[in-house]
């Protein structure tokens, strides 16, 4: 379950730490905690994260074994106040991971897969208490604020930062203060908050294409020529675009704030409370944004790859009241029963795919998302009612993902090569 503090408290482990550890948890990390089968008791800590000097150094303590370095040490798990005596073991004969034990089991027990394993190293150990560790659930919003907190990229599976790191915005922000503070000298923060509107999505998408392919040297989308295609999708849309998002919506949410507690001779902890109403709406409004913004984003980048790749679609088509991201090539072949592809999309999964079952009778049905934290459940649910899940290409085999035990997962490059030019070649358009 990775029960875990609030991030309030999180933040307070963290700001007493010299270093912090983050990884995203496997499935060898954490499967025992619910198998009974199972005898091993722990996680695995990558070799080169041991040689930072993160974790307590490894002797050899038996000279009849010289394969084998371990130490132990004292732990701390703030979410249940445990201290527990952990072994940190190499049998170097074995390969380069590392295995921790000593851990709380109940904390590594009934995950959502790509959880994270936060772990601080103290600045000012107590009671011989170097390190402390918390398990947070991949569906929490702690999860999410780490993340973001981090700076951690869709790609992300592993490293060490200084607690520095949550800090480095501090500079834009500081920024942004001296701007809101000088319209309101001016008089002018009501025009300050009207310039900070947010784009259109499709322009932002646009924005954070153009971003990538600069950076990958190239001039389009194309999935023929890309080759994870996946990838560049979940990279584009998960880091890129939400990068220029948060820059652009902590502008506009910091202004907006501003303007309800400045008023002229008022005392700001006053409105604060006179004007809750007011700025609840304001961080209600951001969230309801930030997940919509999620699901057009994906969307507007899933149609640049159609689009470039010459693939015949129709987009949000409405279908007796439900209305799927894509149908390939139109609405017109599915209703004549010809061979035509129902392609939806969902940033995350959750409960929502089951709506598609509905649609089984009209054509085949691809899922495409780039959440790596869907259970093995799931997926077997989506299999009974014949959908294919269609995942960025790293996510297939990654360990932290659950996607490589079932067949009806497949990338975004095999989705491209087979289902579409191999089995539908009509769909791509000539060259022209």
């Amino acid at each position: 379950m990775g029960f875990h503090p609030a991030w309030g408290e999180i933040r307070k482990w963290i700001d007493r730490s010299e270093s912090i550890f983050i990884k995203k948890l496997a499935r060898n990390d954490c499967s025992w905690a619910d198998d009974s089968r199972k005898h091993q008791s722990g996680f695995f800590i990558p070799a080169n994260i041991v040689k930072t000097g993160f974790f307590p150094p490894l002797k050899n303590t038996n000279p009849k074994k010289p394969h084998i370095f371990d130490v132990e040490y004292m732990t701390l798990w703030p979410a249940s106040g445990e201290v527990k005596k952990s072994t940190i073991k190499h049998y170097s004969n074995k390969g380069n991971e590392v295995h921790h034990t000593g851990v709380p089991k109940d904390q590594f027990s009934g995950l959502t897969p790509a959880s994270l394993l936060l772990a601080g190293k103290l600045v000012d150990p107590e009671d011989h208490i170097s390190h402390w560790f918390m398990v947070i659930d991949s569906g929490s919003d702690e999860a999410e604020i780490i993340e973001n907190a981090f700076g951690l990229e869709a790609g992300f599976h592993f490293s060490v930062f200084s607690p520095d790191a949550i800090t480095n915005e501090l500079s834009d922000a500081e920024s942004l203060f001296e701007e809101v503070a000088q319209a309101i000298k001016n008089g002018t923060l009501d025009k300050f908050v009207a310039a900070q509107a947010l784009p259109p999505s499709i322009k932002l998408a646009a924005l954070a294409q153009d971003d990538w392919l600069r950076k990958e040297r190239l001039t389009d989308l194309d999935p023929w020529r890309i080759a994870s295609p996946g990838d560049a999708v979940m990279q584009i849309s998960r880091d890129v675009e939400y990068t220029l998002y948060k820059a652009l919506e902590m502008r506009l949410r910091a202004a907006q704030v501003a303007q309800i507690l400045s008023k002229k001779g008022s005392d700001p902890l006053r409105e604060a409370v006179l004007e809750f109403a007011r700025l609840d709406a304001v961080f209600l409004s951001a969230s309801q944004t930030r997940k919509s913004r999620a699901g057009l984003s994906f969307e507007h980048h899933m149609e640049r790859l159609l689009r470039d790749g010459r693939i015949r679609h129709e987009a949000q088509a409405v279908l007796g009241g439900r209305r799927p991201d894509f149908v390939l090539p139109s609405v017109a072949a599915l209703n004549a029963k010809g061979d035509a592809v129902l392609l939806s999309l969902k940033t995350t999964l959750r409960e929502r795919w089951k709506q598609l079952a509905l649609e089984k009778q009209r054509g085949v049905i691809f899922l495409a998302t780039v959440d790596d934290r869907v259970s093995g459940e799931a997926i077997g649910e989506m299999l009974e009612h014949d959908i294919a899940l269609l995942v960025p290409e790293s996510l297939k085999n990654a360990k932290e993902t659950e996607y490589s035990d079932y067949a009806n997962v497949i990338t975004f490059r095999h989705f491209f090569d087979h289902e579409v030019r191999g089995k539908r070649p009509s769909l791509v358009l000539p060259l022209t």
